[in-house]
């Protein structure tokens, strides 16, 4: 890969997540903060992302893919997109503010799949190359988290402008990213949306892991609603920069997989997930911004391992359990259900269960972590009594 067609794929990477890090961490803090939003609202407009996820595989696969230029398209969405971040912060009502969050997402969702279209097509190794490039993305949202604890901008418009004037950027930056001209000539609804990989559910092992990702999606909304409200909340300061330790504990995690999975397995790394998200909930139901601040940070770093042990590994254990012939569309139906389902139906039970318990001003947060904390340890033992996964060589990856 040429250096220039390297440079621009990191950067394209780094503006992509820099956008999504920059409005959707604080968004809750921005809602109660200036539009007095209950915590229903706040999960109604998170679940906005969770839709645009489920719809974002037919606008790929079916028009994107088919009639249009790669970057030509995510220059378009990003551009139209800069104009909706902008006409948020105009917005004075939760319900207006919802309609065009989910405008915005339907727009931007689809460029997380352009964007990799773009940098697949210009690598002659994706597997060793592609990594290199994605970090980019990482570091965005690292930077983009840090900017806004540093300038104390996490309860006003702020955030909507600088995520906007770097979407105007990208979406002028997409114009001149290496060329991906349209290739899936013969798609269709069904290959959009993956249901090729229906078949893995004939293996019970699949199908129990399958409604185990699905359910921890639930406590994974609690996560990325309000987590950045509570530590506002509790006055932890500067929580925007500090949550970016999530973005920085998953990166190095994410490098102790291809070791781990072939050591202990599938099963016993997501356990270990699955645990985290326990674990992690007890620290924000018990930490707070004082002397138990280091149970804050603990919840924040636990990201890595919540993150990486379930759902990356439960990619890599998606694509060796399809094979090479539906992997695609085997990973498509992977995120539609959790990112999409999951993460829909976790975003509007987590705003209830903050409604639920809020008195005044503020929130019964201990009573609040309890939730997401019991929903993963029932997911938990039942994934311990039903995935029952033999040990088979094409489960193992070989560096």
């Amino acid at each position: 890969m040429k250096t220039n067609t390297r440079f621009l794929l990191s950067a394209m990477m780094f503006l992509e997540y820099f956008i999504w890090g920059a409005w959707y961490v604080t968004m809750g803090t921005y809602m109660v903060s200036n539009l007095h939003a209950t915590g229903l609202e706040i999960g109604a407009t998170y679940s906005a992302l969770a839709i645009a996820t489920m719809i974002s595989p037919f606008f790929v696969g079916l028009i994107a893919d088919r009639f249009f230029a790669a970057q030509r398209i995510m220059g378009i969405l990003h551009l139209i997109g800069a104009l909706l971040l902008f006409l948020a912060t105009r917005i004075e009502h939760s319900n207006t503010f919802y309609w065009v969050i989910l405008s915005y997402s339907l727009l931007y969702m689809p460029t997380i799949a352009l964007s990799n279209s773009v940098a697949f097509s210009q690598m002659t190794d994706p597997g060793k190359q592609f990594p290199w490039i994605r970090v980019f993305g990482t570091l965005g949202w690292i930077v983009a988290g840090v900017l806004i604890g540093q300038l104390g901008i996490e309860k006003n418009s702020s955030t909507f402008y600088m995520a906007a004037t770097v979407s105007a950027g990208l979406g002028l930056l997409s114009f001149v990213l290496p060329n991906t001209p349209p290739k899936a000539q013969n798609a269709d609804a069904s290959k959009a949306l993956g249901t090729e990989a229906f078949v893995l559910f004939k293996e019970r092992p699949y199908l129990i892991f399958f409604i185990a990702a699905i359910l921890v999606c639930i406590p994974l909304s609690f996560y990325y609603g309000f987590a950045n409200p509570f530590l506002n909340e509790i006055h932890f300061s500067n929580a925007a920069s500090k949550m970016t330790l999530g973005q920085v504990s998953e990166a190095l995690f994410i490098l102790a997989i291809p070791f781990l999975f072939n050591r202990i397995g599938v099963k016993k790394m997501l356990l270990m997930g699955m645990t985290a998200w326990i674990l992690r909930y007890i620290c924000f139901a018990y930490g707070n911004a004082e002397a138990g601040s280091w149970m804050l940070y603990a919840g924040i770093i636990l990201h890595g391992i919540c993150y990486d042990f379930f759902f990356v590994t439960g990619y890599m254990y998606t694509e060796k359990k399809a094979g090479e012939k539906i992997k695609n569309a085997a990973q498509g139906l992977f995120t539609f259900a959790t990112y999409g389902v999951g993460m829909f139906i976790g975003t509007w039970f987590s705003g209830y269960i903050v409604d639920k318990n809020q008195t005044g001003d503020t929130h019964n947060w201990q009573n609040i972590w309890y939730v997401p904390a019991y929903i993963a340890l029932a997911v938990l033992i039942y994934f311990i009594l039903f995935f029952k996964e033999k040990k088979e060589k094409h489960l193992i990856i070989n560096n």
